[in-house]
């Protein structure tokens, strides 16, 4: 594919543009001054992504710095594509594309769309420096970078590695962001999905230390009297 694919793609974006969506978007996303939202759904991005999957390295660069939220969404998108059908020396290459440009993911629909897909087929490669990189995002001072670790480890929660959850919940217990404490609860709530005693044996250990909303969003998934226990102590 050329240029000239992402002059398509960027005028399919807009053709699909829908004002009611762009409101609601708006209202939920709380965007920057200077990003601009078209109000193109999810799934049509998704579809869009397949379709250009195959868009050059060169114009998802171009997408990821655009300031249309729904341009570098796209560009995700297609790297999350890229990384999906790529070999495993691809995959380290693409997962450094986007560890380069993890200033261009910046907001949570973003990092939510994209660490665990893109980041997480490198991280289930088992590369030795993985937590190490894991560990370099929990520590950074962007918000997003800290999201980004906590998200990408979804990947090693479907395959059965709970571990570097744990860790990161730990590490990042004391966040000031509301959004890391939502993050972090969204997971150990998949940890329980696949190993409840484990998720709640964690909980029993930490719970003291564990912000509220980290609590709740965790136990979203146990039974009322089971949850109520956890639920009230971090009132």
């Amino acid at each position: 594919m050329t240029t000239g694919a992402l002059k398509k793609l960027r005028s399919e974006l807009r053709d699909h543009a829908e004002p009611n969506v762009r409101v609601q978007l708006v209202r939920v996303l709380s965007p920057a001054e200077d990003d601009e939202l078209l109000g193109v759904r999810v799934p049509v991005m998704r579809e869009l992504a397949r379709q250009y999957r195959q868009l050059p390295l060169g114009d998802v660069d171009v997408l990821l710095h655009s300031r249309v939220h729904e341009e570098r969404f796209a560009g995700l998108l297609i790297l999350a594509e890229q990384v999906r059908t790529a070999p495993a020396a691809v995959r380290k290459a693409l997962a450094d594309f986007y560890l380069a440009r993890t200033d261009c993911v910046d907001n949570w629909d973003l990092v939510d769309g994209s660490a665990h897909l893109v980041l997480g087929p490198w991280l289930l490669d088992g590369p030795s420096d993985a937590l190490d990189v894991l560990d370099e995002l929990a520590g950074s001072a962007w918000l997003w970078d800290r999201r980004i670790a906590v998200l990408a480890t979804l990947a090693l929660i479907r395959a059965g590695r709970f571990e570097p959850t744990f860790r990161l919940v730990l590490r990042l217990r004391r966040d000031p962001e509301p959004l890391i404490h939502k993050a972090l609860g969204w997971m150990l709530r998949e940890i329980g999905r696949r190993d409840e005693q484990l998720m709640v044996d964690f909980l029993d250990r930490n719970l003291a230390e564990l912000p509220r909303i980290t609590v709740r969003y965790a136990t979203e998934r146990l039974a009322p009297g089971r949850r109520a226990r956890f639920v009230k102590t971090r009132q």
